[in-house]
């Protein structure tokens, strides 16, 4: 095992696999409230800190072998507006509104905690919807996909489907930009690039 995963997204799972790092999940619980004022990217980069290091402080107290910890934190950001994972149905197809026809950043950031040394990164995407009628957001957010993703959508499922352009990492958007994750394991001697 290389290391840990503080993470429950099967989709950072499968991204982490597909690189061939052998890692287990360890849950790392935190509180992603934004805070008052506080800017996107500082947001993101803040909650993958907090969750790598909430990571390696459960596995001393769980006295498991150590090994560094990553941890990721994705957003979508809307005119300058956090857009997280949706409340209930209506919150979703608010959100779907809100996208329909514009372009979003999703700002995926990475952490790796060891001892007392964190570093992060920063993956930055822009993503344009087609025009959504409210029949299409109704039928998409009845299939549940949007339910547990930033922004209410998810691109490598049917919410795909509504993306004309993409400017960036595909797999950034997904949750884990494979390029942004493999340099940043290759500083801890870890992954295909180390």
């Amino acid at each position: 095992m290389d290391l840990y995963l503080a993470s429950a997204s099967p989709r950072r799972r499968e991204l982490l696999a597909q690189i061939g790092v052998q890692f287990e999940r360890i849950a790392a619980p935190v509180d992603e409230t934004p805070l008052l004022n506080e800017d996107p990217h500082g947001y993101v980069l803040r909650l993958a800190r907090a969750k790598a290091q909430a990571g390696w402080l459960a596995m001393l107290a769980a006295n498991l072998p150590p090994h560094p910890v990553l941890a990721a934190d994705t957003t979508v950001v809307l005119d300058g507006e956090i857009l997280g994972k949706p409340d209930d149905n209506a919150h979703a197809a608010a959100m779907l509104k809100q996208l329909s026809g514009s372009t979003h950043l999703v700002l995926t950031a990475l952490a790796i905690a060891e001892q007392d040394r964190v570093e992060t990164v920063l993956s930055e995407s822009r993503v344009t919807f087609m025009p959504l009628s409210d029949g299409q957001i109704a039928r998409y957010v009845a299939s549940g996909e949007p339910m547990d993703k930033a922004g209410a959508y998810g691109i490598q499922g049917q919410g795909g489907l509504f993306v004309s352009h993409l400017e960036g990492s595909f797999t950034g958007v997904v949750g884990l930009p494979l390029h942004e994750t493999a340099q940043l394991l290759a500083r801890y001697g870890l992954g295909a690039l180390a």
